[in-house]
């Protein structure tokens, strides 16, 4: 099967965590990588890693909320890795706090950095996509998009949720404005996974609490990397060519 074979990939959020391990894919299985992250050593480690395996990868270090690196980062790709096919939008995080509690700076940074991020590398690309006419954009929604029971209960992540639940809008109108230029714009929604930074807090949450993470996802465990890696492979890849406009959960069932 083709796969991604000899495609071109950027991968946002590269230095750790999902975005470590989705990049790590997409190379394992043939891409090029165009890796974008503030994190510079990490991204580095990435990178490295990549090419010991005999990939190929290439770093771009900035802000991704910002217009300059954005357009960097996939100016980068193009030509330094000969042009652009996938863009995977993993930048993300939150600062979690009941509503009631939440100061509107930390509401402004969650948004703005799980869309503003999103948005502008995927506004930067797509025309390289157009003028080809083939294109993969995948973005990393969450199951918080629907609100996440432990979250919710023990700290408030009403920013999270919202944001996440405006990655699935945003794909949702791309992939419509999109579709007739051969570009296919999806997303994945990961449940609880075992990151080296969520990991620790969901683990002791499993341990300590009622409402927790194994006991309110119907597998009853915390997902790993390659489980959310490989959804992204897939929608990618060549197989998902009649895929568009779809947010793909790999959540336990939750």
């Amino acid at each position: 099967m083709p796969g991604v074979r000899n495609r071109v990939a950027v991968v946002t959020g590269a230095a750790n965590g999902l975005g470590r391990e989705i990049a790590l894919v997409l190379a394992r299985e043939g891409a090029r990588v165009a890796l974008g992250d503030m994190d510079a050593a990490g991204m580095e480690q990435t990178a490295a890693a990549i090419s010991t395996a005999g990939g190929v990868a290439v770093t771009v270090a900035g802000d991704l909320t910002e217009e300059g690196p954005a357009a960097k980062l996939i100016e980068a790709a193009v030509e330094r890795l000969g042009g652009l096919d996938i863009l995977v939008n993993n930048v993300g995080g939150s600062r979690n706090r009941k509503v009631w509690e939440m100061p509107v700076e930390d509401w402004d940074f969650v948004l703005r950095l799980n869309l503003r991020s999103t948005f502008l590398c995927t506004r930067a690309a797509v025309p390289h996509m157009m003028r080809k006419r083939y294109g993969r954009i995948v973005c990393m929604s969450s199951g918080a998009r629907e609100g996440t029971p432990w979250t919710a209960y023990y700290q408030g992540g009403a920013a999270y949720s919202a944001s996440k639940a405006g990655v699935h809008g945003f794909v949702r109108d791309v992939a419509l404005e999109l579709a007739e230029h051969g570009i296919n714009v999806n997303a994945v929604a990961p449940g609880p996974i075992d990151t080296e930074r969520a990991g620790p807090s969901l683990k002791k949450m499993n341990e300590t609490v009622e409402f927790s993470p194994n006991r309110m996802t119907p597998m009853h465990r915390l997902g790993q990397p390659f489980e959310v890696a490989h959804a992204v492979l897939f929608l990618a890849s060549e197989e998902a060519s009649y895929i568009t406009g779809h947010t793909l959960a790999v959540a336990g069932g939750r």
